[in-house]
Order: structure tokens, then C-alpha cells, then sequence
């Protein structure tokens, strides 16, 4: 595995050490098969053929429970070096099916097509919206505009923060002015399209979170004086 970043887990912090240590396999096999399948349409036993061509035998289980182990650690260390966001936010939520269900998946992006910020929520309602925007203030400060489009539950969410705040946020309903994040979603559901829907709300939150993050990583959101130039190797010196 060439391609991933030569490093032995004695090197490693030591939450990361301690997670990989229980995976049992070698580090740039675990970390290839995760980086895949949140970067590329494939699904797990896709993966789990790809890795046969190439001598390694892994069960396609290996590879969900690698994911969500390592998943977590890798949003929590690229949130904390996430280049920062427009004031200019675009909102939308789109449809994910979460064992057999549809859920519903909140997002939105700067007026450059930076994401933001995205939350997966069983309900498509005012609290839902309003936890989204919670969230998507903590993590990035307040915006000056966010445009949605005609839904109320969305402008109920927007009107009951402004309520609570000194300052309050310019709300736009304009539908094509969303056209931006109706089409960055695209690039979140044609990865999600052969996973064939989510067995548990768990798994599909913590796997989602890596779609997002390899989206983000791909649009230059990260920040990284060391120059670094692919997505993959950017990908894994967030935990190397």
C-alpha cells in the first residue's frame, strides 16, 4: 500500500495507538480501506474484493468496524485545523435512508461552496433546523446571511435564534439562489448511493462525518503549512 503514509503506531498519539491496537491488522491496510470508502462509490464488499486482487483478505465487517472507530478521530483532528467559512451561508437539508426510513441531512455552504457545517436529525422540523444552526454557529461563528429555501421550518428555526440574539441574521428564501448547496449535495449522495441505506442512525452519522470531511478535504478546506498536495496524503496526516 504505497500510497498511504509510511509511519509505525509506536509514533501515533497515543487514543489513536490504543484504537488501532485492538483493529489487528496493518496500519496501511486499515487506513486505505477506510479512506476508499468514504472517498469513492464503493461499497464494503466492494472493498473487500479490491483488497483480495491485491493479497490482503479482509472481511467487509472489518471494514464498517474500522470505519467507525477511526472515522471520529479523523473529523475531530481536521475541526481543529478547518480553514475558516464565509458569512454568506446557502442551507438544505437532503434525504438519507437510515434503515429503511427516510432521515434527514442538514447542511449548507458559503457563497464560495465551502461546506459549513452538516447534522443528520430523524425529523425535518423547527428543532431540527434549530439544533443545525446551532451547531453550525458553534463550530464556525455566526454568519451575516443564510439563504434557505421556502421551507418554514427553517425560517421558524432562523426567526427563533434572531429572537434570542443582539445582532440578528439577514434570513433570504430564495430558492435559486440555493442552487449551490442543492448541488454539492450530489457529491455526498453519490457516495452514499451503493451503501444501499444504513442499518443504524449511529453508523450512518459517524460515516457520513468521513464522506463530509473527504468532500471538504477535495474543495481545499484544510489547513496545512506543510504544503501538502493530495486529498489522500491530507487525509492521513490528520492522525499520523
Amino acid at each position: 500500500m504505497a500510497e498511504t503514509k509510511k509511519s509505525s503506531r509506536a509514533t501515533l498519539p497515543a487514543g489513536i495507538s490504543k484504537v488501532l491496537k485492538r483493529l489487528h491488522y496493518p496500519l496501511d491496510v486499515i487506513l486505505l480501506c477506510v479512506r476508499w470508502y468514504v472517498a469513492y462509490s464503493l461499497s464494503l464488499r466492494n472493498l473487500e474484493e479490491m483488497m483480495a486482487e491485491r493479497g490482503v483478505e479482509v472481511d467487509h465487517s472489518s471494514v464498517h468496524r474500522w470505519v467507525i472507530k477511526l472515522v471520529p478521530l479523523f473529523e475531530k483532528a481536521f475541526r481543529r485545523i478547518k480553514h475558516p467559512v464565509g458569512k454568506s451561508w446557502r442551507m438544505d437539508e437532503t434525504y438519507i435512508k437510515v434503515k429503511g426510513h427516510w432521515k434527514y441531512l442538514y447542511r449548507a455552504v458559503d457563497k464560495e461552496g465551502n461546506t459549513i457545517d452538516f447534522l443528520l436529525r430523524a425529523h425535518r422540523d423547527k428543532a431540527a433546523a434549530r439544533r443545525y444552526f446551532e451547531k453550525a454557529i458553534a463550530q464556525n461563528r455566526e454568519p451575516e446571511t443564510v439563504t434557505v429555501d421556502k421551507s418554514g421550518a427553517n425560517l421558524a428555526a432562523l426567526e427563533a435564534l434572531n429572537a434570542e440574539r443582539p445582532t440578528a441574521i439577514k434570513i433570504r428564501q430564495n430558492k435559486y439562489l440555493n442552487n449551490v448547496i442543492e448541488q454539492d449535495h450530489r457529491a455526498v449522495k453519490r457516495i452514499v448511493r451503493p451503501m444501499m441505506g444504513f442499518k443504524s442512525f449511529r453508523c450512518a452519522r459517524i460515516i457520513l462525518s468521513g464522506i463530509e470531511l473527504m468532500h471538504m478535504i477535495r474543495k481545499g478546506q484544510m489547513q496545512d503549512e506543510r504544503d501538502i498536495k493530495t486529498a489522500a496524503v491530507q487525509f492521513y496526516s490528520l492522525i499520523m
